[in-house]
């Protein structure tokens, strides 16, 4: 059956978000540099569309230079396959408490080397912050996510659609949306705001689902109600829900075979 598509679409190293097929996003999060680079060699062979680096595990995060070396070395490993770089603030799932500004200059340090091709950043994050962060990826070619995490709860329909909404208001290439149910109604929810957003006035590509046991059916049908990007394990998962990358794929393509 055919999903609903977003009007618009980003392409990222030949990767089309928003197209007729939805994509599959492996996450790689480590302390060490070692580590995140077993994680990626391992991540590759699975042949993921996109590789998220949650830079907010990494211990050095505050260490710039550290930082940009091992993202240097992360990008050789995956070679071509589109690089979000996130640093997740810890009140919407970070894994460690980092300054505002030294998260600011980590983010931009990444996007001025040339080697992350999206960036992920709150929309609870202060305007200027945002705004510099923008500034940035406009200047330095970098596509921008825009996102909202809800790990105790699911917000009505009304709000999680505002918050899509909100994304493409301020300038998103992508909007983002992850909450966490409470209750399979939960998950109804985030799945009837997806199939309105879409089906209104969302016209940019977006990642949403439910998060946990009780939201895995958003990561594997999210896409026919309007869906771009879902994302799978990798070495460990960076949220909880995300099944191995080819479970998830079997499960879509059993879901959308005509």
């Amino acid at each position: 059956m055919a999903r609903l598509q977003s009007e618009t679409t980003v392409t990222v190293r030949g990767r089309i978000i928003g197209g007729a097929k939805p994509l599959v996003c492996v996450p790689v999060l480590a302390v060490e540099t070692s580590a995140l680079l077993d994680q990626a060699m391992a991540v590759v062979p699975t042949a993921p569309d996109l590789v998220e680096w949650r830079a907010d595990a990494y211990g050095a995060l505050e260490n710039t230079p550290a930082c940009l070396h091992s993202l240097e070395r992360l990008r050789s490993i995956i070679g071509d396959i589109p690089l979000i770089v996130t640093c997740r603030a810890v009140e919407e799932g970070g894994m460690q408490a980092v300054p505002l500004q030294s998260r600011l200059t980590f983010m931009q340090a990444a996007m001025h080397s040339g080697l992350p091709d999206l960036i992920d950043i709150e929309l609870g994050n202060p305007h200027d912050f945002i705004a510099a962060i923008q500034a940035t990826a406009a200047r330095c070619g970098v596509r921008q996510i825009l996102s909202y995490h809800d790990f105790a709860g699911t917000p009505g329909q009304a709000v999680i659609v505002d918050k899509l909404m909100q994304a493409q208001a301020w300038g998103a290439d992508i909007a983002k949306v992850a909450v966490m149910p409470n209750s399979y109604q939960d998950v109804l929810t985030l799945l009837g705001a997806v199939y309105h957003a879409r089906s209104g006035g969302l016209k940019i590509p977006m990642a949403a689902m439910s998060m946990g046991g009780r939201g895995v059916i958003t990561r594997i049908a999210g896409a026919l109600f309007g869906s771009d990007v879902t994302f799978a394990a990798g070495f460990a998962p960076s949220a909880p829900g995300q099944i191995p990358i080819a479970d998830l794929r079997l499960a879509m393509a059993l879901l959308q075979a005509e």
